[in-house]
Order: structure tokens, then C-alpha cells, then sequence
């Protein structure tokens, strides 16, 4: 098996020596590079505007994570609105909780957070169902949150706030790699725009997640390495396992 050089579309490690990636590259003497594939740009005001979407309509806020602080309170700076000390913030993870203290004063009684992500904040937010939702976002972001929000009669709108932007690769190599690893649709979609000629030959894929693993197939690439599973919950993992499992193949021809 052919496999000596790894190109990982996300940021590098701040210490990859002690990083399971470079656990994994010692032990199978591998090169792993690190390339941010895709990045996120904050909506302006004026393209925000077009939506018609007022902050002042809404008197709870649901944050998925700190790009959804960030640019929510960018937005209310450039739009001059000031967001009112009785708004309540819906957490996914107590992380992003703590967070918001970069911008409001912690409050319990005005900041929650589910201890086990959406599923767990439902039951918070369905003691709070008079509360009018905001859910800033991406322009591209999973429909299954809405779906449970749906699903338990939760008025909401959707705003897009930030969006998932390709990064310019040109300056990679790309067809030295042996094997790249993707962990979103929109990297799949980063790598074809970069390289609209490119063809997979005899590179190995790997991809993190359903809709990654299925944006690889529907691009007419080859997947190879499909991960979490039971047996390899971590992208890092799933290599070794899928080196592994060549490295037997090879000695038994």
C-alpha cells in the first residue's frame, strides 16, 4: 500500500508532535500536512438587511456555537441595535455558555445551556415556549435542528449570520498526497473549486460524518475511510485502523 503523505483539511495542531495525528505519523513513519480547507465570513449588514430579519423582534437567542455569538453581536453593533439585558441565550454546550461572558454578564436565570446538546436544551426551551427564538447561522448548516425544533412547537427563525467560504489552496500540491481527509461537505466543495480538473486516481479519501462521507459519493469520489464507527470513533482512528487492515492484506499475498 502506497501511503507516505496525509493532507488533513483542518488547522494544524498547536502541538502535533503530542496530537494523535502525530502519534500516527511517528508510528507509520507518515508526513501529515494541515490546510484549512473552508473558513467563515461574517454577513454585512446591508446583505443581512435583504433578509428582513429585526434583532428587535426577538427576545431569546439560540447559540450553536461561538461563531453564532460572534457574529450575532457584530451584527447588533453594525445595525446600532442594543441588545436588551432581559434577552435569554440557549446554549448547545456549556462551552459556548461561557463564552457569551466575552459580551453579557453571566446570569443564570438568563443563560442556558444542555448538558447533553439539543436534545437535552428542548426540554429547557419547552419552559420557555412564549419566548420568540432567533437561530443565527450559516448559509450552510444542518436541517435536523430544525427539524427537532419543529418537532416540539418551537417558533423560531432561522438568520444567517456567517457564511462557509472556500479557502484558496492554490498554493498545494495537491496531487502529491497519498490520502486527504475531509471533514465537511462544504471541504469536498472547497477542493473542487480550487482544483476543477482534479482527479482522484489512486489518492484515498476519508471522510468525518454522514454528510461528509455522502458529499464524498455524490462528488463521484471514492471513500475509503468512513468514520466515526464503533470500532474507530476518531478520524485518526479510522486511519489506523484502515492502515492496519492493508498492512494484513499485503502480507497475505
Amino acid at each position: 500500500m502506497k501511503l507516505k503523505t496525509i493532507l488533513v483539511s483542518q488547522p494544524q495542531p498547536l502541538d502535533i508532535e503530542k496530537s494523535p495525528y502525530g502519534e500516527l505519523a511517528k508510528t507509520y513513519n507518515l508526513t501529515v500536512d494541515f490546510h484549512k480547507f473552508i473558513h467563515i465570513e461574517g454577513v454585512s449588514s446591508r446583505e443581512f438587511r435583504k433578509d428582513r430579519v429585526s434583532l428587535a423582534d426577538y427576545s431569546a437567542i439560540i447559540m450553536t456555537g461561538r461563531n453564532s455569538v460572534d457574529h450575532y453581536f457584530r451584527l447588533a453593533q453594525e445595525l446600532r441595535f442594543e441588545v436588551p439585558e432581559s434577552m435569554k441565550y440557549f446554549c448547545l454546550a456549556e462551552s459556548t455558555a461561557y463564552y457569551l461572558q466575552k459580551y453579557v454578564q453571566y446570569r443564570k436565570r438568563k443563560i442556558f445551556f444542555g448538558k447533553q446538546g439539543l436534545d437535552d436544551l428542548i426540554d429547557v426551551m419547552r419552559k420557555h415556549k412564549d419566548e420568540k427564538f432567533l437561530l443565527p447561522c450559516s448559509d450552510i448548516h444542518r436541517d435536523s435542528m430544525a427539524d427537532v425544533l419543529d418537532q416540539n412547537n418551537i417558533s423560531y427563525t432561522k438568520a444567517v449570520m456567517y457564511k462557509t467560504v472556500a479557502s484558496n489552496l492554490k498554493s498545494i500540491k495537491i496531487d502529491e498526497y497519498d490520502m486527504i481527509v475531509f471533514f465537511s461537505p462544504a471541504g469536498i466543495k472547497s477542493l473542487q473549486k480550487n482544483f476543477p480538473k482534479y482527479k482522484q486516481g489512486d489518492t484515498f479519501f476519508a471522510g468525518f460524518g454522514e454528510s461528509t462521507c455522502e458529499a464524498v459519493r455524490q462528488a463521484g469520489f471514492q471513500l475509503h475511510i468512513e468514520a466515526p464507527t464503533k470500532t474507530s470513533p476518531s478520524m485518526t482512528m479510522a486511519i489506523e485502523e484502515f492502515i492496519e487492515t492493508e498492512i494484513k492484506k499485503s502480507r497475505k499475498r
